[in-house]
């Protein structure tokens, strides 16, 4: 079998060698399936509520692979579940998603989007050349502040080739600081002199994770809570451009083999493809609604999967750089959109 578990290889295969071949992706499947259903029962003991599934699964996969090496029957599997796996996942997030919801926000809160965001990707990039952090995990730290979180994270790895190490670490730091925004935002809402509607479009515009949208937001009432939410999804749907350009990027970086990876990868024309769909209402509600489930379990799975490749002792060994660096972008998107919001009001 080759390394990535490629599903079209397998299709090529006679139905006895598919079974085979299916068989072998059994363990490894079962190990990060047990390992999701470990993380999304644990969202319900106290504290942990205010993690995703998501940033669970990965902690516990790291936890796990720091006692004990998974030996090579798990690996196709747990190859399956980190790319092919994770790209269907991708593709599936389009139908959270409709082009009605950037109208929603209004023109002065999507200018408040647009520019924080791409502001806040552009600097972080440029600070991580400046601290000397390697230029694909800066970009990782770029995808998952200013845009969604942990699932930007690996949607921009799929682009820029990044290493499960590099993933785990953006994952990481996205995590840690888009829970202090939860945290510390209700408290700023009366000093910063924020309406609810101003507070939840500022949430919705610079805090990291959705989850943790939902958590600061709600603290504001219904109309923050309501602004919140949809600014957030409204930030997710500029997911797609944003891994378009990083891809022209990673094309012209010295270190990418010229014509390696493509400017638009397939996952991103389906994310595409199925936001268009669901905006024209072509999916019946009980399909979407399986499918946005199912995108939460497939993205589960992937970063399981991740954490049980991640070394731990290679992380450390990135030093305190980039944690530096995702301090400083989430201290800017925060700042830009607290502005934004003053400005546009």
């Amino acid at each position: 079998m080759r390394e990535h578990g490629g599903m079209d290889a397998l299709r090529a295969l006679p139905v006895r060698n598919r079974t085979s071949e299916l068989v072998a992706f059994a363990p490894g499947l079962a190990l990060v399936a047990g390992l999701g259903l470990v993380a999304q029962g644990a969202t319900h003991l106290p504290g942990l509520g205010l993690f995703s599934p998501m940033i669970l699964a990965i902690l516990l996969g790291m936890v796990l692979r720091a006692v004990w090496t998974p030996p090579a029957v798990f690996g196709p599997g747990v190859r399956l579940a980190v790319r092919p796996m994770l790209r269907l996942a991708i593709v599936l997030l389009g139908a959270r998603l409709t082009v009605g919801e950037l109208a929603a926000v209004g023109g002065g809160g999507l200018l408040v989007i647009v520019v924080a965001m791409g502001a806040t990707f552009l600097v972080t990039v440029g600070l991580g050349r400046l601290l000397g952090v390697d230029a694909r995990l800066a970009e990782l730290i770029a995808a998952g502040t200013s845009i969604c979180g942990a699932s930007a994270v690996i949607a921009a790895a799929g682009v820029t080739r990044a290493d499960e190490e590099d993933i785990a670490y953006a994952v990481a730091t996205v995590t840690v600081f888009g829970t202090i925004a939860m945290l510390l935002y209700p408290l700023l809402a009366a000093p910063f002199g924020l309406t609810p509607e101003g507070f939840g479009l500022w949430s919705g515009a610079s805090i990291h994770e959705i989850a943790q949208v939902v958590g600061a937001a709600y603290q504001g009432g219904p109309v923050a809570l309501e602004t919140g939410t949809v600014a957030k999804l409204a930030r997710i749907l500029l997911l797609a451009p944003t891994l378009m350009v990083l891809g022209l990027a990673v094309r012209h970086r010295a270190d990418a083999a010229a014509g390696s990876a493509p400017v638009v990868p397939w996952f991103v024309l389906g994310f595409i493809l199925m936001v268009g769909v669901n905006s024209l209402g072509l999916i019946p509600e009980p399909v979407r609604l399986g499918m946005v489930d199912a995108t939460g379990i497939l993205l589960t799975l992937a970063l399981a999967a991740m954490g049980l490749g991640t070394d731990a002792r290679r992380i450390a060994a990135r030093g305190v750089r980039p944690l530096l660096l995702a301090a400083l972008a989430f201290l800017f998107i925060a700042g830009v959109a607290l502005l934004l919001v003053h400005l546009t009001a």
